[in-house]
């Protein structure tokens, strides 16, 4: 795959890097902040970062040792393609997605070489697919709940998306490339449908390898915003939620160890959810009554001041007062049943 014209990064802004001494000295940056940052040589003393030093055949011998028996779900590109995932000229996927036992998976990657054909395992989860890889290669996050995800692959391109967790990406095998945008900047990225996705997310319809100015214009105000870091094996770097990112395996075998958690209780609805559901519900309304929507919006939502329930007995808010597990769940149940008639 040809490496990005070295011009479109070169310009822009860096990603801040930081000292870190300890979890503790790590608890409390991310507590400080709400801006990405890069800890280099973090995790400079995982296993397997210490095995991918020696070789990317030793970094997938060392993953295969530790894999239970599962079919591993991988992605695969076009043969003597750029690595972008994406969309073909029919907005549908230009990938094929299949299932195979991880031994198989590397071995075709083994027989590649330096060939450029895109090879992807997005998200595995690490307690499920494999035994003790996340004891052995962890980051101390203290009290925070996670989701330990692994992601392993060739020379892959993954469109500027955004998540709605917080984020620690750990590269533990070869080198990566982010480019950041402050969650505002979506306007200008260009996003493409949010149901029909490569991963679950909407993704920013701009190839950031050869930006079209003449078509997404905008993407130039973005690009003023955006912050870049290449990281090498050992280096982390805290993506926080909502914050649009670009991500680039730049070797031959790359492998990302992440980290995703939310300070809000897991009992809560997701929030791409109720967004999908007022395109469905109030997005197509005539103008007058989504501004009344927009209106009580405002009112039980963003705003949620205490004159919503001040004149409610305290017994009788239901779910305007503050939710709980027992009132989140009811409110979830409620829900089904309607979308179900």
């Amino acid at each position: 795959m040809a490496e990005a014209d070295p011009g479109i990064f070169a310009a822009l802004a860096r990603i801040p890097e930081v000292a870190i001494d300890g979890p503790a000295a790590l608890d409390a940056q991310l507590r400080a902040t709400d801006s990405p940052f890069i800890v280099r040589g973090l995790v400079a003393d995982w296993p397997l970062v210490q095995a991918g030093q020696r070789s990317a055949r030793a970094a997938r011998d060392y993953i295969v040792r530790r894999r239970r028996d599962h079919a591993f779900t991988v992605s695969v590109g076009e043969p003597g393609g750029d690595g972008r995932f994406f969309y073909d000229a029919a907005m549908a996927m230009n990938f094929r997605t299949t299932r195979a036992k991880l031994p198989e998976i590397f071995a075709k990657i083994d027989a590649l070489g330096d060939e450029a054909l895109p090879i992807y395992l997005a998200s595995v989860d690490m307690h499920e697919y494999f035994d003790g890889l996340s004891k052995a290669n962890h980051v101390d996050l203290g009290d925070r709940v996670t989701i330990d995800s692994i992601w392993m692959g060739t020379r892959t391109r993954i469109a500027a998306h955004n998540d709605i967790p917080d984020n620690l990406a750990c590269v533990a095998v070869g080198r990566r490339r982010f480019t950041l945008f402050p969650h505002e900047q979506f306007r200008n990225l260009y996003l493409g449908p949010v149901d029909n996705t490569p991963a679950g997310r909407a993704i920013s319809m701009v190839d950031f390898h050869a930006p079209d100015f003449d078509a997404y214009p905008r993407f130039a105000e973005a690009l003023a915003h955006a912050q870049v870091a290449e990281l090498e094996a050992g280096d982390a770097l805290y993506i926080p939620a909502m914050w649009w990112h670009h991500v680039e395996g730049l070797d031959a075998f790359n492998v990302l160890i992440n980290y995703w958690w939310r300070e809000t209780p897991r009992w809560l609805g997701q929030p791409q959810e109720a967004l999908t559901h007022a395109i469905l519900a109030i997005r197509d309304l005539p103008d007058d009554q989504k501004a009344k929507w927009r209106d009580l919006f405002e009112y039980y939502v963003f705003g949620n001041g205490d004159d919503v329930t001040a004149h409610i007995p305290e017994e009788g808010r239901s779910i305007l007062a503050p939710l709980n597990p027992d009132t989140a769940g009811r409110i979830r149940a409620f829900l089904l049943r309607q979308l179900s008639q």
